[in-house]
């Protein structure tokens, strides 16, 4: 992770800076100008999508400056010149972005981040815009999905081994915020105030000469409420073992490997023979949406979810592009630009969206151009203002994002818990 004082002006491509120079040069660089941030289709076959990020957004938005050590190199390299390096000098961003709640479900065409402000200040927050929300929405995608897989069991995040060590940090945040539970990342944790969580591992058992020297150890340092890790050799007879020494109030047990439907229904029979009634059963192993639903009916209390989720369960990436869509022109007045090449068509204009319900329901992803759409009576406008006049405008808490999550994601309709491929599960109608 960046520390809060490391610039983030360099978390970009060359391009934007040499865009900036050209615009510099024409005088074009000054036109108002408004870029849209969305994906044209969702990615993976989904039936929605989930925007996660926005807070690391604005705080990597505040650390946007071309410091003296950033200029040096700019001027080293040879990569823009002296005209654009005084104007990067004195960069600020002084204009509004609006964009939709983190949290919130989004789908083809939502105009997830709406930013106006001059060309030269807007292009250069592209890459660095993309690189988080592409990011950090792909996995709350996949943890959304595997919430809803749970039915209501916890599921706890702990892939930081399986991904570059700051995206791990970033994946945890964009879980927990979209209903896991906790996470084993450490740094997570302090940099984002969530919940840690986590025991041992199988090097923990070899390093003692029996399992019982192991379980022993574990419990009187950690106490009966432990998770006892039972698939290092046997399975019985570590669940004997384990509720020898800990008791029957042993806290959980977790299973790694296996047959997870059937270990688990076995394991819970041993369980309550011997009197521990109350000891959870923990399952990880390669989980991802499809296999926790697959364990829906096993008598399983939590799951443990780690390649897939930080790796957005097969989808990394969110397809989000980032695009002009109004410009001012030599008058002043704002009008619509697009992109019209084959399949990568664009849609010119400011856009403005809400959520259309019915009783409570949401029925459509309603984004009016130019104008926002006529509300109903029962919409729910979807676009909150995140900065103003430079100044970041919104900071909602950790419980307060996941609050709205928990609401949004309420409002779909049932067929957004399908687990199959499928279109988006509402559409999106233009007005």
């Amino acid at each position: 992770m960046l520390s809060v004082t490391t610039s983030t002006a360099l978390l970009t491509d060359r391009y934007e800076l040499t865009m900036l120079q050209a615009a510099l040069t024409s005088g074009t660089a000054q036109r108002r100008s408004v870029f849209e941030l969305f994906s044209r289709r969702l990615t993976g076959g989904r039936r929605y999508g989930v925007v996660a990020g926005t807070g690391r957004l604005l705080e990597a938005l505040e650390r946007f400056r071309f410091d003296d050590e950033t200029l040096d190199w700019l001027r080293s390299a040879d990569v823009v010149d002296t005209t654009t390096l005084n104007w990067l000098a004195d960069y600020r961003f002084s204009g509004s972005i609006w964009g939709y709640r983190e949290g919130e479900p989004y789908f083809p065409q939502s105009p997830v981040l709406v930013v106006e402000a001059t060309f030269a200040e807007g292009v250069l927050l592209e890459t660095l815009f993309l690189s988080i929300l592409n990011h950090d929405s792909a996995i709350a995608s996949a943890a959304a999905r595997m919430v809803s897989a749970a039915r209501g069991r916890p599921c706890i995040e702990m892939g930081s081994r399986r991904t570059h060590d700051s995206a791990a940090v970033a994946a945890a945040r964009a879980a927990v915020l979209t209903g896991f539970a906790a996470t084993s990342n450490l740094e997570a944790g302090r940099s984002f105030g969530i919940p840690t969580t986590g025991t041992s591992a199988h090097s923990f058992t070899l390093l003692h000469d029996t399992e019982r020297e192991a379980f022993t150890a574990q419990v009187e340092s950690l106490g009966t409420g432990t998770t006892l890790l039972v698939d290092t050799y046997d399975i019985a007879e570590a669940i004997r073992t384990a509720i020898d020494v800990a008791g029957p109030g042993l806290g959980a047990v977790r299973i790694d490997s296996g047959d997870l439907v059937s270990l688990a229904h076995a394991v819970r029979g041993q369980l309550d023979e011997l009197g521990a009634t109350s000891t959870k059963i923990i399952v990880t192993s390669d989980l991802d949406e499809h296999s926790i639903a697959a364990l829906a009916a096993a008598p399983v209390d939590g799951y443990g979810v780690g390649t897939s989720l930080v790796t957005g369960s097969g989808v990394p990436t969110s397809g989000f592009v980032y695009k002009l869509v109004a410009r001012a022109d030599d008058s002043g007045t704002m009008i619509p630009v697009a992109k019209k090449s084959s399949d990568k068509v664009s849609v010119g204009g400011r856009k403005y969206a809400l959520r259309r319900r019915t009783n409570g329901r949401a029925v459509a992803e309603v984004i009016g151009i130019g104008t926002p759409p006529a509300d109903d009576g029962d919409d729910r406008p979807l676009l909150v203002e995140l900065v103003r006049d430079g100044e970041v405008a919104h900071r909602p808490n950790n419980d307060e994002i996941s609050a709205h999550h928990r609401s949004a994601m309420a409002e779909l309709p049932p067929t957004a818990s399908q687990l199959s491929p499928g279109g988006p599960v509402l559409d999106t109608v233009w007005q």
